[in-house]
């Protein structure tokens, strides 16, 4: 079976993706105490908790 087969798995992927985008951004907008860095790392923790709750397999 492939990625492309299976829904749940590709988003499953994109939601660890944006974890990981989220845990490297926020700790470089704390090392470098910029606000922006932390914003969007705030953002890919609100677009990983969605797609959990709307499309929880």
């Amino acid at each position: 079976m492939t990625d492309s087969d299976n829904p749940y798995r590709v988003l499953r992927r994109i939601q660890y993706a944006l974890l990981l985008l989220m845990a490297g951004l926020g700790t470089a907008g704390v090392l470098t105490a910029s606000l922006w860095l932390l914003g969007l790392a705030a953002w890919a923790l609100i677009t990983a908790g969605l797609i959990e709750m709307i499309y929880r397999p």
